[in-house]
């Protein structure tokens, strides 16, 4: 099948480096065959816009039903997402339809993707994301294929730690990275928490479903504390609150009205607020969206 990838999708591809990201786009079309083909599938279309990490392809089962086909490359650990999806097996998230293939695409359940957590107001919102996520806290699988919170962060921590050298004019940027990394210093040392995250969680990773009225898609699974999951809900619509002058005031409300809610720390979800907003900001920065660096290391500067 000829097809275009998602503009969002290449853009994205284009920010990381390119470890087969542009083989993969090449052979797009002929992956999408060939995981229609394996499931028995009849494709529709291509969702537009897409994500920024994967090629979702509306379809139809042998059955009639639909569905979506998912496809994402290496790099966004696909296999670590069906073995997280499998294990919830559609309590709080998407429902994985083909268990049993494992060939770098997932056939799900379809939801309403133009529907999300994020179309309803700010409050209510919250509540609902907030909900959901507490459903995905679980154990972790025995043998599990994905990160801890600690492995990832140190990764991180690696690319943040050169950051203010190579944007030495940026504001700021060098107290800000020194804060985070010592933030996560700190939070790594503690005795780990293990339980299954969805690692990426935000009120647009929140679809409404027939099943449910709410369920979660697209995670990255990480293992380790959940603090570190609720902490990327936090910033969420930051865009608002860098333009509303209560932002400092309504961010500090929102970490400690979360943290209540969901029985979390509310030191340790400022403290892993304050890493993931920095870590996200100075990638930003480093591959050229710096409006987008500029609000997150603002929203940082509050924390």
């Amino acid at each position: 099948m000829a097809i275009e990838p998602p503009q969002r999708l290449m853009t994205a591809l284009g920010e990381v480096r390119d470890d087969g990201a542009s083989a993969w786009l090449a052979e797009l079309g002929v992956l999408l065959d060939e995981a229609a083909v394996r499931r028995g599938l009849a494709v529709e279309k291509v969702h537009q816009p897409g994500g920024r990490s994967s090629l979702v392809a509306h379809v139809r089962t042998a059955d009639g039903e639909s569905a979506v086909l998912k496809l994402a490359p290496e790099r966004f650990r696909p296999e670590a997402e069906r073995a997280a999806l499998t294990h919830w097996g559609g309590f709080g998230a998407v429902r994985l339809l083909d268990p049993g293939i494992n060939d770098g695409a997932m056939l799900l359940e379809r939801l309403t993707p133009e529907v999300s957590v994020r179309t309803l107001p700010e409050s209510k919102a919250l509540l609902e994301a907030a909900g959901t996520l507490r459903r995905l806290w679980v154990d972790p699988p025995p043998g599990r294929n994905c990160e801890t919170v600690p492995e990832r962060t140190g990764r991180q921590a690696e690319a943040m730690r050169a950051t203010p050298g190579a944007f030495p004019d940026f504001p700021g940027i060098a107290l800000l990275v020194d804060s985070a990394l010592a933030a996560r210093e700190e939070l790594v040392a503690a005795p780990p928490e293990l339980r299954l995250l969805h690692g990426t969680f935000r009120q647009s990773k929140v679809l409404a479903g027939e099943r449910s009225p709410w369920l979660a898609v697209g995670p990255d699974p990480v293992v380790g504390e959940c603090a570190f999951d609720l902490a990327r809900l936090v910033r969420d619509r930051v865009e608002d609150l860098i333009g509303a002058p209560t932002g400092p005031s309504t961010t500090r409300r929102r970490v400690k009205r979360l943290a209540e809610s969901l029985d979390v720390d509310p030191v340790r979800l400022r403290g892993w607020t304050l890493f993931r907003a920095v870590e996200s900001g100075a990638r930003a920065l480093r591959v050229g969206r710096t409006r987008d660096a500029e609000n997150l290391l603002e929203f940082a500067g509050w924390l």
